[in-house]
């Protein structure tokens, strides 16, 4: 019997929903979420629930639903997952990255681990209850959103600025990129997102002279832009740590039996193996180009070159992160602010984090659970202009040598079948109890 024959629903529900090329390139382009938003709606549907469909653009939709709870005196908890995810180059992949393969006691494809398997996660232990005649412990608020990948604007943004009444009474957000195994210093811990950088995405442009390629021209905008890039390429950005690293390392340092005082802090987080993929950058902010345009011939010197540019900063630097970028790259370069975002941090502490942990703890006894600062981000940066405070925290017990956060936008994502449905569990008895 094959590993396809025997998925279990969380799995086989994360398989329906890669199989949907959600694909969401930004700047407007997108395959939209339509079909998959469609299946989650019917799904919530077959469970008695009442979804509602949002279409901020046509093809860009998002689904959510309420789910009542025992107790409705209390704040509402909003699940939330995106629908959309990023391009793949299926002649980079080994398997068909829209085919949903099943393969090695893996489940194989774009969305496999950002993020439709938590939003797989998401309906089935909402399922479990429901379909037991449970109710969670408090009123959920299930939110299925488009466009993440670009920022969220046509979605949960979208949504906050549009439809905040669907969020009535929701204190605290649980999504993705948190909860998740890694191995070091020979034991095993999970990272817990307490917080998130800010965004900032700009666009570079350069002007000089058009020309012909033969000619001797020192005004050349192709020239000037790749200097800009080069400048904010391999710029080294001091390392700056919030209260959130200052935790993350010390414990990181006590796991490794290191003294924090003689190891640096990127020491440190190199000496976490697979986890230093995310926890390096979440030191400092970071800048890195990722598309470049100029020119339309060989022989053309173009009068204008432009570049995209990924700034991730610490919380509430934003503005001087962009000065110092405006300064790097010279005043004779252009910088058009395209999305900001703004950065989130949250206290290791509390009720939910005490549960969250806790439920980590007994699922897999003997472990660490450490906070860290997400150098990406969620969609929990627009549930925050509600008052909501989010985590990451989507649980997956992982081996030991798997390079889960080199999966996020990589080639060939991937995710255990086990770990689905160990976090399908801990994510029911979560909604059962608090």
């Amino acid at each position: 019997m094959s590993d396809a024959d025997q998925l279990s629903e969380t799995a086989a529900v994360a398989r329906d929903l890669i199989r949907f090329p959600t694909v969401n390139w930004g700047e407007g382009r997108s395959e939209g979420e339509t079909e998959a938003a469609e299946y989650v709606e019917s799904y919530l549907r077959d469970l008695g629930l009442t979804p509602r469909l949002f279409e901020s653009e046509p093809g860009r939709v998002s689904v959510v639903a309420r789910v009542e709870g025992r107790e409705r005196s209390r704040g509402a908890l909003v699940l939330h997952g995106h629908l959309d995810v990023v391009p793949a180059e299926p002649a980079d992949w080994s398997v068909d990255p829209f085919g949903g393969v099943v393969r090695d006691g893996m489940l194989w494809g774009r969305g496999a681990v950002d993020m439709k398997d938590m939003d797989a996660m998401i309906l089935t232990s909402v399922a479990e209850l429901l379909r037991a005649g449970e109710r969670p412990a408090r009123d959920l608020v299930l939110g299925f959103f488009a466009d993440e990948e670009a920022g969220g604007v046509l979605g949960s943004h979208w949504l906050v600025t549009h439809h905040p009444e669907l969020f009535d009474g929701a204190t605290e957000a649980i999504s993705e990129v948190g909860g998740y195994s890694v191995t070091f210093g020979g034991q095993r811990s999970y990272l817990l997102q307490t917080g998130e950088k800010a965004l900032v995405w700009v666009r570079l442009t350069a002007r000089g002279r058009a020309a012909h390629g033969s000619r001797l021209i020192r005004d050349n905008a192709v020239t000037r832009l790749a200097e800009a890039v080069v400048a904010l390429g391999r710029m080294e950005w001091p390392i700056r740590l919030t209260e959130t690293t200052e935790e993350l390392l010390a414990r990181v340092a006590t796991i490794l039996g290191a003294d924090p005082q003689r190891v640096s802090a990127d020491e440190l987080i190199l000496a976490t193996g697979t986890a230093a993929g995310f926890l390096q950058a979440t030191l400092r902010t970071t800048t890195n180009p990722t598309v470049l345009a100029a020119g339309y011939k060989h022989n053309v010197i173009p009068a204008s070159a432009s570049a995209l540019v990924d700034i991730r900063c610490l919380p509430g630097e934003e503005q001087k992160t962009l000065d110092e970028v405006r300064a790097i790259v010279g005043s004779d370069i252009e910088i058009e602010v395209l999305h900001t975002d703004v950065g989130l941090e949250t206290p290791f502490a509390g009720e939910l984090v005490d549960r969250m942990v806790g439920l980590l703890q007994r699922h897999d006894p003997g472990t660490n659970v450490l906070p860290y600062l997400m150098s990406g981000g969620t969609d929990n940066k627009a549930l925050s202009e509600l008052g909501i405070v989010g985590y990451g925290f989507a649980p997956l017990r992982l081996p030991d040598d798997l390079d889960f956060p080199g999966m996020f936008h990589g080639v060939d994502e991937r995710v255990p079948l086990d770990a689905l449905d160990f976090g399908q569990r801990i994510l029911t008895e979560l909604l059962r109890d608090y």
